[in-house]
């Protein structure tokens, strides 16, 4: 029994709708919402199954098969140059992936099926469009908010949110309907197919501790085990960031995606096993096989960053990202992504030229790349002798260009020394000494500091609390929160003023979480520590580094 509950006003309602636009792939929840709509909601169904190159389905097939099933009629939509022209080309350009090499196959195919199916409902009278989403998953988002962005008027419904049935209960729903699928409690991969990639969930693949048994799974590309012992190449041709040619030969774009789809599965190209952050929330496995998707891309942003400057490759990594996001989280339709590909298609009008690249157990290495607009220059780059480039000029640049970098590096630390009986003094003092050598500026309270001045250790005397008229005074450096590290040993007889500076000490190091060191291991441990950052001392390194102190510190 189902526990949900209808709370968007766009839902279609039982009784309030009467004909229905299903969007139809034939697989087991498509089929069996076919039947469920018919009986719950008492509609017409019109299936609509829209071809954008799915490279593991039979489309006749699925269109008699939803007619034997009750649809009221079945339409199949050739819709592959409109899906690769005004889809997959701005993927191609923006590099298209998301959260690391799943080139979004599923997601640009969802803006056009919401709106091939916005069309045939407006043109067959329908008051609602249903789809197979579940309500766990990116696709009822991506599907449901383009076609509200389309078409405010139109309802939807989505029976898998509906029904509360699991994998088995369709099952056995299908048996006893006598609707034919492909799945079975054996086999319980479920699939989204389309010429840019496949993707699929279900079974093993659900839990990442597993190892999907890939022979299993794939539906086009072959595992490594099973892929040629010889590499193959492949040159593509770009013009103005879409690729034109194969080895040589003009093609539609089409015509080369499914060359390349068939040439890289032969070799296990593009399948990856995908960890990703869902839009609704929820962590997820898939598994995807998208051939022709890894070597476009990898060729196309390989010519890209041939052609551009430095900044612009930083830039455009960012803009692609960005893409990638807004496309796979259902944000077709965002103006921000109008924005970014006006700057993709800029940039790309001048990625223009040829990419070989090399296939090869399941890798599609560039290996080489020609173009008329390459910002290369041998006579520059080369390691061989050459003029052509001012090596003069070289460690000045450094220089110039590491200097924020070495500036931090020599950024000034201080601790405050304070230190009881003179054992104590001379037992430190070869410690204290390594603070200074790296790069501590200490501060010392009147006795310390005497022994640190006669030993050579460079300090600043801090009066006791007791003065407060003395300056620098040890209770306003406290307050200050000046010191990084304090050492503070108590001597034995633990004097009245001895012990009224040790307890500020310790209380304003808790306040301000500053270590307080009083034991000569501790300290030890720390000299180790920062015995390689040895530094200026802050007199050799000039008066400007000094911090500015308040009321004379």
């Amino acid at each position: 029994m189902s526990s949900y509950m209808k709370v968007s006003s766009y839902e279609g309602r039982k009784g309030e709708i009467r004909k229905v636009v299903l969007l139809y792939s034939g697989g087991l929840d498509t089929s069996v919402m076919l039947k469920w709509i018919q009986d719950e909601y008492q509609a017409e169904v019109i299936a609509l199954t829209i071809d954008i190159g799915q490279q593991a389905d039979n489309l006749e097939e699925i269109r008699q098969k939803a007619l034997r099933l009750g649809a009221v009629k079945a339409v199949v939509v050739d819709a592959k140059n409109e899906f690769a022209y005004e889809y997959l080309a701005k993927g191609i350009k923006a590099n298209a992936r998301y959260q690391g090499d799943y080139h979004l196959a599923t997601p640009l195919g969802r803006p056009l099926l919401a709106k091939l199916a916005v069309d045939v409902a407006r043109a067959e009278g329908c008051d609602c469009i249903a789809h197979g989403c579940t309500g766990k998953g990116n696709d009822q988002v991506r599907l449901e908010g383009s076609i509200l962005t389309l078409a405010p008027e139109m309802k939807i419904i989505a029976p898998v949110r509906e029904w509360g049935m699991g994998r088995d209960e369709e099952l056995e729903y299908a048996r006893k309907n006598n609707i034919p699928v492909k799945q079975t409690v054996d086999s319980p991969y479920s699939y989204d197919d389309n010429m840019w990639g496949i993707s699929a969930e279900g079974g093993e693949i659900e839990n990442p501790a597993l190892v999907p048994p890939l022979k299993n799974i794939l539906q086009i590309c072959k595992p490594i085990e099973e892929t040629p012992n010889d590499a193959v190449t492949v040159t593509l041709g770009f013009l103005k960031g879409l690729p034109v040619q194969l080895n040589g030969q003009d093609l539609g774009l089409v015509a080369l995606i499914a060359q390349l789809n068939e040439l890289g599965a032969s070799h296990g190209v593009g399948v990856t096993h995908h960890i990703e952050d869902r839009v609704v929330g929820l962590k997820v496995r898939g598994i995807y096989e998208a051939p022709a998707a890894s070597v476009i891309v990898r060729a196309h942003e390989t010519l890209e960053k041939y052609v551009c400057t430095r900044q612009e490759n930083e830039f455009k990594t960012i803009v692609d990202q960005k893409w990638g996001y807004l496309c796979y989280g259902a944000q077709w339709y965002e103006p921000l992504m109008h924005n970014l590909n006006t700057y993709i298609d800029a940039v790309n009008e001048k990625v223009t030229g040829t990419v070989t690249l090399r296939l090869f157990k399941g890798r599609a290495e560039p290996v080489a790349v020609e173009t008329p607009n390459s910002l290369f220059d041998e006579k520059l780059a080369t390691f061989m002798k050459s003029n052509a480039f001012n090596q003069n000029a070289s460690a000045a640049f450094t220089e110039i260009y590491t200097m924020q970098m070495r500036m931090a590096r020599e950024t000034e630390r201080y601790a405050l020394i304070s230190i009881g009986s003179m054992e104590q003094k001379q037992r430190f003092l070869p410690l204290v000494s390594k603070l200074a050598e790296s790069g501590f500026v200490l501060f010392a309270t009147e006795g310390t500091h005497a022994v640190l001045q006669k030993a050579g250790v460079p300090a600043v005397c801090v009066y006791k609390v007791s003065d407060a008229n003395r300056k620098p005074n040890l209770l306003d450096l406290l307050k200050q929160n000046r010191f990084d590290l304090i050492v503070n040993v108590m001597s034995p007889e633990n004097n009245t003023v001895e012990v009224r500076d040790g307890t500020e000490i310790r209380k304003w190091s808790v306040i301000n979480g500053v270590q307080l060191v009083s034991e000569y291991d501790v300290l030890m441990n720390i000299c180790e520590r920062f015995k390689n950052q040895v530094r200026k001392p802050a007199a050799v390194r000039g008066e400007h580094h000094k911090p500015a102190l308040v009321n004379g510190v």
